[in-house]
């Protein structure tokens, strides 16, 4: 499979972590759930802030898995809302694999699309507050 090496954003990633040997699947590459759980919850922190409270995943609006990840790649996830509704919030998730140290790459791996809904502590839907002025 070539390798499209990109750019990581020039903005912090929300999240970032390395997988390790228990992450992977028969073939070595780490289980798409592995990545998706990585995704959900990346996806949860700009939500929760926009939120101020609690969400919940609602929908995977889209999911695209780009490139394999592999063992010792480390994985930077990159989250932000790009619709408020009455009590929705879509999150825009794009994944990147720093791989290589002898020679550094960075591939974009994943993007997704996720929409969280606000909950209040009893697990019902609650109105998104208004943004911060």
């Amino acid at each position: 499979m070539a390798v499209d090496r990109v750019s990581l954003p020039q903005k912090q990633p929300v999240l970032r972590t390395v997988p390790m040997p228990a992450d992977l699947n028969q073939n070595g590459d780490v289980f798409g759930g592995w990545v998706m759980a990585q995704v959900d919850l990346a996806g949860a922190i700009p939500a929760m802030r926009r939120a101020r409270g609690r969400v919940t995943t609602v929908s995977v609006n889209s999911f695209q898995f780009k490139q394999p990840i592999s063992v010792g790649d480390l994985i930077s996830l990159y989250a932000e809302v790009v619709h408020v509704g009455n009590t929705s919030i879509t999150v825009n998730v794009e994944v990147y694999a720093e791989r290589n140290y002898a020679n550094p790459v960075a591939v974009k791996v994943t993007e997704a699309q996720l929409t969280y809904v606000a909950i209040d502590g009893t697990g019902k839907k609650r109105i998104v507050p208004p943004e911060n002025p």
